[in-house]
């Protein structure tokens, strides 16, 4: 949610609760899992009110997925590439176009 920008900087994160219910998943699991975010620096907890999204946190996120797609998935990718013999202008001219988002009112 940090990372699409659903949650910005200062933003609270949803109760366990909801998260637990809304994911079927145990609110010990949901803790443990916004405990790794505070561990990680990403969120902050303030006493009786909550946990929130810290500044800087959708840019950490970033940086931490780039690393790890560079690591790990991009040679998988590159391999996929080389195996089938596409050029740089296979992909290019191939790739999907991604959609402009619509304005809000139009349709």
């Amino acid at each position: 949610m940090i990372l699409d920008g659903v949650l910005k900087e200062g933003d609270p994160l949803p109760s366990v609760r909801k998260v637990a219910a809304e994911f079927r998943v145990n609110p010990l699991t949901v803790l443990k899992s916004y405990q790794e975010l505070v561990d990680e620096g990403l969120v902050e907890s303030r006493r009786g009110l909550g946990m929130f999204v810290v500044e800087g946190a959708r840019n950490l996120l970033l940086d931490g997925e780039r690393q790890r797609f560079l690591e790990e998935e991009w040679p998988r990718v590159q391999e996929v590439i080389h195996r089938l013999g596409l050029s740089a202008d296979d992909l290019l001219n191939n790739a999907p176009r991604r959609s402009k988002p619509r304005k809000k009112g139009s349709g």
